[in-house]
């Protein structure tokens, strides 16, 4: 299919794609939680003529266009969870749920995919391969929805797979993507440090969680300064310290939760024995117990060479596309990272920042929201993607 008879598809379903996305954004579900809107994408497959299963991972929706199954196979990948944060957008198309809303753009990737599906089943005598739909539920809790997916089959005859993040770090026309390494391997830790409590007047028969807790958030600190590489990233945010609930009583108990996320496996171990040493010494030092959860995240995104050239090529032909930037690995997690274990492909950014429209807040704020007319690029790149990918594994 030509570049510009995609644009021209893409332009001429933006209507339906923006209402798609404000359904979505009006009637978001957490993860694991998630039963209208799986319900709703595999309706609207069906309705597109697609072979469809329901149930995949627990709660995913596949849609298969099977043109020809000796030719090569392509999947795109959309996640559709929402996360625990109160809308406090005044938009016609707000949160209806509350304390529940689309804060992360999961709400548009499931319309671009959808749009994309419903171009493709409307021409696929264009199409010289198969096309594999993935509606993926749970991106953003552990332990995700992508490594059940697969574990039921999402992948069976998948050859290569695309999948896109819209971004308010990149302004609308701006296409963002990585080569290699893309993102982080996001660990969590929660820390009960049991103490003894007391009056406060007379700490010297206490075993004192909190001066426990304080010390053990400072010691974590110079792991990260002195006992990780200088030139390998690593990031420990304390984000949870909870323990007491009057001025003058030492409590029994002090919880203190985080995040460590590094790029590399060696990193990962080292920061995750420097914590167990810190908690060890406050044990010896101090007289504390403890009750540790480390919860590994998901793997690195590591993006095929080969699928990011062909999602940049496809990205440079697209009129509405101003600009192609090479970003920076992030230690954010993504899931997409499973599917790149198994099969090559990409994973790219679509700019929709744009200040005028109020769309320019990071994700996971209260105040998210997307310059809707980012999406063009979104779709236009991922069709056009999907054709060159075609071209190059038939000639």
């Amino acid at each position: 299919m030509e570049t510009h008879v995609i644009e021209k598809l893409t332009q001429e379903n933006y209507n339906e794609m923006v209402r798609l996305r404000r359904h979505f954004h009006m009637y978001p579900e957490l993860s694991f939680q998630e039963v209208q809107t799986p319900a709703y994408i595999a309706q609207y497959l069906r309705e597109l003529g697609l072979d469809v299963q329901e149930g995949i991972g627990g709660r995913g929706v596949v849609g298969r266009l099977i043109v020809d199954e000796t030719l090569p196979t392509v999947a795109l990948r959309a996640d559709f969870d929402a996360l625990p944060i109160q809308d406090a957008k005044d938009v016609p198309y707000k949160s209806t749920v509350p304390g529940v809303m689309h804060a992360c753009g999961h709400d548009a990737h499931t319309a671009v995919v959808l749009t994309a599906a419903r171009i493709l089943s409307q021409h696929k005598e264009s199409l010289s391969g198969n096309i594999v739909f993935l509606f993926q539920h749970a991106e953003e809790v552990d332990p995700g929805g992508a490594i059940q997916m697969i574990a039921d089959g999402c992948l069976d005859g998948v050859d290569a797979i695309f999948g896109q993040h819209v971004t308010s770090s990149l302004d609308v026309g701006t296409i963002g993507y990585k080569y290699g390494i893309a993102t982080g391997m996001p660990d969590d830790f929660t820390v009960k440090i049991h103490g003894r409590g007391a009056h406060a007047s007379k700490p010297h028969v206490a075993i004192d969680p909190v001066a426990a807790a304080i010390s053990f958030c400072n010691q974590l600190q110079y792991a990260v300064t002195r006992k990780s590489k200088p030139m390998e990233p690593v990031v420990l945010s304390i984000t949870m310290l909870e323990g007491g609930h009057q001025h003058n009583v030492i409590p029994d108990v002090v919880t203190v939760g985080g995040t460590i996320r590094t790029f590399t496996k060696e990193a990962q171990e080292v920061m995750i024995r420097e914590l167990k040493k810190c908690l060890e010494g406050l044990v010896t030092t101090t007289g504390i117990s403890y009750d540790l959860d480390y919860m590994k995240g998901y793997p690195p995104v590591v993006n095929d060479e080969v699928k990011t050239d062909i999602v940049l090529a496809a990205a440079k032909e697209i009129s509405t596309v101003r600009k192609t930037i090479a970003l920076e690995p992030d230690l954010g997690g993504e899931d997409f990272s499973y599917y790149l274990e198994r099969v090559p492909g990409t994973f790219y950014y679509t700019g929709t920042r744009n200040p005028n429209f109020k769309a320019d807040y990071p994700h996971h704020h209260s105040n998210f929201d997307i310059d809707e007319k980012g999406l063009v690029n979104a779709v236009s790149v991922m069709l056009n993607a999907v054709f060159k990918f075609f071209e190059k594994e038939t000639n």
